[in-house]
């Protein structure tokens, strides 16, 4: 028969083994991260905004790369996303093995000239590029990464030229040193940076 002092013996040891199992569970799953999108089925040759040919993902293994989906014409979301990019960067205190990149879905008039304005405006370190391409090709990597576009407004001006908005996906994502998606948010919402850098640090620690 169980004595009063054995039984509470034994409920301590089985309440400090589930503790311990918390905690080691806890721990080991930090860093636990599933793969969302594997990026190394295909190769993608981009260009930056000083015309410097890209192949993603191969150019970026070793290193973890935060991206962003943007367009240089978007009157709204995107210069959140751009924003979000940076605040990252400085809160992780401009890391040399984390790269940033925004990836433009609107290659056609993104051209390399265009972007490098545009990162003149939002006066971002070095180490933010922004990537376009070819259209099939930025089509296909989209596709690849799940970002949807759609033309929401199309006009044209008395001289001809054509104006048009796009409805698009919010995202930023973050891919690890093997090529793998492995975190993604919404892009544009404030709270998004802490979020990210949380996770990164958690990460690269």
């Amino acid at each position: 028969m169980n004595t009063p002092i054995k039984t509470l013996k034994i409920s301590s040891a089985i309440l400090l083994f589930l503790v311990l199992s918390l905690v080691i569970t806890q721990s080991t799953c930090v860093n636990d991260y599933k793969v969302i999108d594997n990026m190394n089925d295909t190769s993608f040759e981009l260009v930056n905004q000083d015309s410097i040919r890209v192949q993603f993902p191969e150019d970026f293994h070793g290193q973890y790369v935060v991206l962003g989906f943007i367009y240089t014409n978007c009157p709204d979301i995107c210069p959140l996303i751009t924003q979000n990019l940076i605040k990252i960067q400085k809160e992780l205190g401009y890391p040399a093995n984390v790269q940033f990149l925004g990836v433009s879905f609107d290659p056609k008039r993104d051209t390399p000239d265009v972007l490098h304005r545009y990162k003149e405006v939002f006066k971002v370190n070095e180490n933010i590029n922004f990537l376009t391409g070819e259209p099939i090709i930025v089509q296909n990597f989209m596709d690849s990464v799940r970002v949807r576009t759609q033309v929401s407004m199309r006009t044209n001006t008395e001289s001809g030229k054509e104006i048009y908005f796009l409805n698009h996906s919010d995202k930023i994502m973050v891919m690890n040193p093997k090529g793998e998606i492995i975190i993604e948010y919404g892009g544009s919402m404030p709270s998004i940076p802490s979020l990210i850098v949380q996770d990164l640090q958690s990460l690269i620690q």
